[in-house]
């Protein structure tokens, strides 16, 4: 099966990128995706701001942006998917072309723009599924054209309470003028004040799903011990480090290099690897952390965990290398675990030189 799925892999990077990327969604919701055979070793298990996960290996969001196929990745092997972007009322995104692959460089440029149906689709969907096992988040966003950005991130929150299993407040992505701007010292205050009101409403008396912050890698030490104190002061329980960069490193070879757009993939790894240990120094273990850029093997994954994450996600890796890199990644994160002398992903968490 595995030669299979390398080989229909190849055959997507034949088509356009976008164009692939729906033949994807379309053949997983058809049930023509890979199936893991053995649950994940004890020793993954791990603790993400309260988020029992069963492997540290999720998915990030933009590769199931309107919770089409969750179920499909969680068999796939992925300990959480998280679906998203998703905004208040659906939004056809920026003009095409806007996915660009950089074979050369394994990596990835985008210039969506949030393109999604909309949350009455995809709140369908969540109840759809509601009673399957499995750990879902829904990574919410802001309408481009909306007048009050942080009453998208509440509205969000609102519809799709006791859905969705954890939720991430996104607002760094490059792609929404203006976004980024949220992580501003005032702007977060007002956008984090608000929705930890907002959580407080809607909890009640009741446990409350985890919420994270995801921030993009091009931030300053101040920011980042700034961002720090603010996601712990309003109740954040996990950042999410990082997001894809506006950097275009020297290195690029790829014809399509100059793109406008966020970068992901392999060039992003040792930024976001820098930014996650920047984190890990200034949260010093008070909020949970979750390491996110480049990765592409289990070694890297590995080392994001050492630099100071309880979990990981991954996508653009999968563009080249396949569905099948999950259980790759999970069975070499065992070996490396049990090498170093470790009994659970929490005892190697920041454990790099």
């Amino acid at each position: 099966m595995g030669f299979i799925y390398k080989t229909a892999t190849k055959l997507m990077r034949t088509l356009p990128a976008e164009t692939a990327h729906r033949a994807t969604i379309n053949a997983l919701k058809t049930g023509l995706g890979p199936v893991a055979l053995k649950k994940p070793d004890p020793i993954l298990a791990t603790n993400v701001g309260g988020l029992l996960l069963p492997n540290p290996v999720g998915l990030a969001p933009g590769f199931d942006k309107d919770a089409e196929v969750p179920d499909a990745m969680l068999v796939s092997g992925f300990g959480f998917v998280e679906c998203g972007t998703v905004t208040p009322m659906p939004q056809i995104g920026n003009p095409k072309p806007r996915l660009f692959r950089l074979p050369e460089d394994r990596a990835v440029i985008n210039r969506m723009g949030f393109n999604n149906g909309g949350l009455n689709a995809f709140k369908k969907r969540l109840e759809d599924r509601s009673g399957k096992q499995g750990i879902v988040g829904a990574n919410l966003g802001a309408n481009k054209d909306s007048t009050d950005r942080v009453g998208d991130y509440v509205t969000g929150l609102s519809a799709l309470w006791g859905l969705a299993d954890y939720f991430t407040i996104n607002i760094s992505s490059p792609n929404t003028p203006g976004l980024r701007d949220l992580q501003a010292s005032d702007a977060m205050d007002d956008l984090l004040g608000r929705i930890q009101e907002a959580r407080a409403k809607l909890t009640g008396d009741q446990p409350s799903p985890p919420i994270f912050l995801k921030v993009a890698p091009d931030l300053d030490h101040a920011q980042v011990e700034r961002i720090t104190e603010q996601a712990r002061t309003y109740g954040m329980n996990a950042i999410i480090v990082s997001n894809t960069t506006i950097d275009r490193p020297e290195s690029l070879k790829s014809s399509n290099k100059s793109e406008g757009g966020g970068l992901s993939g392999a060039p992003l790894f040792k930024k976001s690897t820098r930014m996650l240990k920047e984190f890990a120094a200034a949260a010093d273990g008070r909020i949970d952390l979750i390491g996110v850029g480049g990765i592409s093997s289990g070694g890297e994954a590995y080392a994001k965990i050492r630099a100071g994450a309880k979990a990981v996600q991954l996508y653009s890796a999968m563009i080249y290398q396949g569905p099948g890199l999950v259980m790759d990644i999970r069975n070499d994160l065992v070996q490396r675990l049990k090498a170093d002398g470790f009994n659970s992903v929490e005892e190697a968490v920041g454990s790099s030189d």
